[in-house]
């Protein structure tokens, strides 16, 4: 691993499954499939990051299952239940044009397109069913929330930590 390399945490380990060391995994991402295929995963072990060789993981009802070098008893995996899983950087699902990583959008500055004024941080995307929500902390303190679609986000610049939307009357105060 490079030093500018980060880890990304992509979900959770669960309970035990079987006889053989097997473990669900609680999945954090957009895609559970992403288990499936991957040679290597790293688990949270006291604030430090341990790379696990994958031996083996399927989908079970749509949930993952991994089988981890090393871990060959129901007790080894137990131990490891409620430890986050992480992956590299650069081992991310390549998302499609105009979706952004939830971790990439913490942190961008959000402004008005109208006037380019400043409105504030954004602290949190709020995953709703029929889309997700930003929400966006003012210099004051007070939060404010924007559907985040397209009709009222207009642009976002990752690089740039940017985001420019039109607010006409859309802000609830939270």
């Amino acid at each position: 691993m490079t030093e500018t390399q980060k880890f990304i945490t992509v979900g959770k380990l669960g309970k035990v499954r079987g006889v053989k060391g097997e473990i669900y995994v609680t999945p954090l991402t957009d895609f559970p499939e992403r288990f499936v295929g991957q040679k290597e995963i790293y688990i949270d072990n006291r604030g430090q990051w341990v790379k696990f060789k994958i031996e083996s993981a399927r989908l079970v009802a749509g949930r993952p299952v991994l089988k981890l070098e090393g871990i060959d008893f129901p007790e080894d995996a137990a131990r490891l239940t409620n430890r986050d899983l992480a992956v590299t950087d650069d081992q991310l699902v390549k998302l499609p044009e105009g979706s952004y990583f939830i971790f990439d959008l913490i942190g961008c500055r959000v402004y008005d397109g109208a006037t380019d004024a400043f409105i504030g941080e954004l602290v949190d995307v709020q995953q709703q069913p029929a889309n997700d929500v930003y929400v966006i902390k003012k210099e004051n303190g007070d939060e404010m929330v924007l559907a985040a679609i397209r009709q009222f986000v207009k642009s976002i610049d990752i690089k740039g930590k940017k985001i420019i939307i039109d607010q006409a009357g859309l802000f609830k105060e939270k």
